[in-house]
Order: structure tokens, then C-alpha cells, then sequence
């Protein structure tokens, strides 16, 4: 049998695009708890977002060099299962927010042009090493800014023993993810401007082609 690709849809800040999300198949949303990004949830609006929705589905937290008491100030309104680090926070921060919060992460890790194969496996070994809550990386584009790029990095720079292993972001849409997916085999893709009709704003047509795009690659299509 197949592996089948895992889906997050980021950055969900209505309803609606809730519903829609799972409505098309994904496996993991993802709030934004970084009130410099468009994309910014409260706590109050994350625990409402959540209220309905149904079992299997993975709500992530994005976090940007939050601390210990932000996050647990969300947790307590919102039934987060990942959680996921995008700022500078050391493999140690990192830990240490998981450990308190007996939650599980994901580093996002912005890959520049000059970044190497080795850089890569040296980061996951880090993280890896520091805590047994760590998950995976999020493989990012590097932008001199927090936050999604919407740009797409050199997947070539990722190693093939790392990749199964890894979340892949930075750019994907509707029409580059059969081919992202075809090419690496990722464990997962991540999604955010890429599904939307504007910023902060999904659109559910998007949604459910960019998870159909995912399984053509998954079915070898």
C-alpha cells in the first residue's frame, strides 16, 4: 500500500474555512497565535474554531518566541495537540514548553539558498536529542520575517533519508504539490497562502483541490 501524505491547512481564522477544512479532507488545522500575522486567532476565537470539531482532526498552534505561560494561557481555552515553534526558539525552549505542557512539536525551520543537506539533518538531531516531544521539522523558505513566505525553497536540498520524516511547506498551491509530493514524499505539506482568495481569507474550492492535488500524488497520478 501507498503511503498516504498527511495535510495541514494553516492559518484558519473563520468558521466557515473550519468547515471547509474538513469538509475536505484534512488531517490537521492550523491556528495562528502570533498577533503580528494576518492570520492572528485569540484564544477565545481558537476555543471557538474548535468547539465542533469532529474527532481525528489535529489542531495545531503556531507560536512565534512565545513563552511558557502564552502558550499555556492558550491551551487552557484550546484543545491543541501539536504544538508548533516558528520564532528562534532553541531546541531547549522548545523542550521546555513541551515538557511543561505534555504536548508534542514541530519546528519550522526557514531553508535558505545557502543552506546544505547537512544543515538539515544537523537541526533534526538536535532537536530530536533535546526532547522527546519533538516531532518533526517544518521545512519553511527563509524570509527575514516570521510567518508563512508563500515562496518555494530548493527541494533538492533535502535529503531523501530526511524527507520521509518531514513537513513540507513554503509556496505550495494547487499546482506545485503533486509535484512537491511526487518528488520528496514528505510526510506531510503544509498549506496556508496557497489556499486563499485573499490574505487571512481561505477559499474552500482551493481547499479541496489542493487535498485532491495531494492524494493524485499519493495515487502515482
Amino acid at each position: 500500500m501507498k503511503p498516504r501524505t498527511r495535510i495541514k491547512l494553516c492559518g484558519l481564522s473563520r468558521p466557515e474555512d473550519v468547515q471547509a477544512a474538513v469538509d475536505a479532507g484534512a488531517d490537521a488545522i492550523g491556528l495562528v497565535f502570533y498577533d503580528k500575522s494576518p492570520r492572528y486567532v485569540s484564544p477565545e476565537q481558537g476555543r471557538q474554531l474548535t468547539s465542533s470539531l469532529p474527532p481525528f482532526i489535529t489542531v495545531v498552534g503556531l507560536f512565534v518566541n512565545a513563552s511558557l505561560e502564552q502558550v499555556r494561557e492558550v491551551l487552557q481555552q484550546v484543545p491543541l495537540g501539536l504544538l508548533q515553534f516558528h520564532g528562534d526558539e532553541t531546541p531547549q525552549q522548545c523542550a521546555g514548553i513541551a515538557a511543561a505542557l505534555g504536548r508534542p512539536f514541530l519546528r519550522a525551520l526557514r531553508v535558505a539558498p545557502d543552506t546544505k543537506p547537512d544543515d538539515l539533518l544537523e537541526c533534526e538531531r538536535a532537536y530530536r536529542t533535546a526532547s522527546p516531544y519533538f516531532s518533526a521539522l517544518l521545512l519553511d523558505t527563509w524570509v527575514d520575517a516570521y510567518g508563512g513566505s508563500g515562496k518555494v525553497f530548493d527541494w533538492s536540498l533535502v535529503p531523501a533519508e530526511l524527507a520521509p520524516r518531514v513537513v513540507l511547506s513554503g509556496g505550495l498551491n494547487t499546482h506545485n504539490v503533486t509535484d512537491a509530493v511526487a518528488r520528496l514524499r514528505p510526510y506531510a505539506v503544509d498549506v496556508s497562502s496557497g489556499i486563499e482568495r485573499e490574505k487571512g481569507i481561505k477559499d474552500a474550492g482551493k481547499m479541496h483541490d489542493f487535498v485532491r492535488a495531494v492524494r493524485n500524488a499519493d495515487a502515482g497520478s
